[in-house]
């Protein structure tokens, strides 16, 4: 046997072990199927709105929740991880409570991410014209004389406004000397001032005849909000349009919130202080009397 032959025989020899070599070492269908498998992409969660919200939506916990995308785009509010959770479990409340209270710019479809260019928070220049309804002002009461708390209220929520003063005049029976009445009931909560600031209040939208009346309300006494209980959410948080004070929502007196006033009155007197007070008009005199 040549040279020549020899050199040909090893040649295609080395041939087929490159050839064996090559194809052992290739990934084969069940290796992929499994390595695409055990490689993910990452699950990636943000905030967005829980159903369709119009224009001026005052957003509240139930109208956001976490949603998953294949990618986060600037701007979205995205889940803290779950070892931050593990640490800090309100972590995940925090991140939600960023856009609590803040109004929509756009109308959002139901599992659209929530993003800054979507929103305005109270305190931004434009936030009142946009959450005000045609026709509406807004008037701002201070948390110390309203007795509320951020904690009882939000954006969104409706209040009654109750006013309560105290007589003291010595002709005033003493059963009768304060009082306390529903002012205007079923206002919008616009916003609440966070915790930390000074001289906190609570903006109400109103009609304008009731911003009169509760300013007239604020110099006769100390004014307070009563939450009201959810309904039927409407277009922008409404529910029916605010009223005045509902006329079946009788005035409180002393003796109401206290029987035992009539029992330090002496006994002729106690059947006169039960009676309501009745003003009587004559021209321009008044005068007090009981009814019969």
């Amino acid at each position: 046997m040549n040279a020549k032959v020899i050199l040909s025989f090893l040649f295609l020899l080395s041939l087929g072990v490159v050839g064996f070599l090559f194809y052992n070492n290739m990934p084969k269908p069940q290796l992929q199927a499994a390595a695409a498998q055990t490689v993910q992409a990452p699950k990636i969660e943000v905030l967005a709105a829980t159903a369709a919200l119009p224009p001026g939506t005052l957003l509240r916990g139930q109208d956001v929740a976490w949603t998953t995308v294949s990618k986060a785009m600037a701007g979205m509010i995205i889940r803290p991880a779950a070892a931050t959770l593990a640490v800090r479990p309100e972590a995940d409340e925090d991140a939600r409570a960023q856009v609590y209270g803040a109004a929509l710019r756009v109308a959002l479809t139901a599992g659209e991410p929530i993003t800054p260019q979507t929103i305005v928070k109270p305190g931004d220049r434009d936030f009142l014209a946009l959450v005000l309804s045609p026709g509406t002002r807004a008037i701002a009461i201070p948390l110390s004389a309203s007795g509320a708390s951020s904690g009882l209220l939000s954006p969104g929520d409706r209040v009654d406004v109750l006013l309560t003063q105290s007589f003291k005049s010595d002709e005033t029976p003493l059963t009768h000397r304060s009082v306390s009445e529903t002012v205007v009931e079923n206002l919008r909560v616009l916003a609440v001032d966070p915790e930390k600031t000074q001289n906190r209040s609570v903006t109400l939208e109103v009609m304008p005849e009731q911003a009169e009346k509760i300013n007239v309300a604020t110099e006769l006494g100390k004014l307070s909000l009563t939450l009201r209980p959810v309904s039927i959410p409407t277009a922008m948080n409404q529910q029916p349009a605010a009223t005045t004070a509902d006329a079946g929502v009788q005035p409180t007196w002393s003796v109401d919130a206290s029987p035992a006033l009539r029992s330090v009155l002496p006994p002729e007197k106690q059947a006169e202080a039960a009676a309501p007070i009745v003003k009587v008009m004559r021209g321009t005199q008044s005068q007090d009397s009981k009814a019969q």
